[in-house]
């Protein structure tokens, strides 16, 4: 099985110069936790990703105001990616080795034309394959283990 039988395909996608309001909206109405950013909706050309995590961290937990900022401003880029051809078992690998919940699905172009999230490894995969990604995804990096 490959990762395009399992991605959800055309995820909502915002703009860097998308709000952090619409981008929550996006995330309630989508019900997400993660929206990807991309360059224009034309191309929908990957450039980073944002999660209601990073909205929290790097705007209310430092005492910004995110409703004067846009996903820009707090989003993680370069995005950790996966293709359309990749096997479920690959991705699992990806979304381990980054320890990421969620993975845009990238065209050969660069373009975003799906997300896979760790409830569709679930829905899809074995129960140990899923249980591995949920094991090693939620394990504390060697940075938050050391404080």
């Amino acid at each position: 099985m490959q990762v395009t039988d399992i991605m959800t395909k055309n995820p909502a996608c915002c703009t860097p110069d998308t709000n952090l309001q619409e981008v929550a909206m996006l995330m309630v109405e989508h019900d997400c936790g993660e929206t990807p950013v991309v360059k224009d909706k034309k191309s929908m050309k990957l450039i980073g990703v944002i999660t209601d995590r990073d909205i929290t961290i790097r705007t209310v937990a430092e005492g910004k105001n995110p409703l004067e900022m846009t996903a820009g401003d707090c989003m993680s880029s370069p995005a950790v990616t996966v293709t359309q051809d990749m096997s479920i078992d690959e991705c699992c690998t990806v979304m381990e080795e980054n320890k990421i919940r969620r993975v845009p699905v990238v065209d050969d172009k660069g373009s975003c034309c799906g997300i896979v999230a760790q409830a569709d490894i679930a829905k899809h995969a074995s129960k140990q394959e899923t249980g591995d990604v949920v094991k090693k995804v939620s394990q504390p990096s060697a940075a938050a283990s050391s404080r």
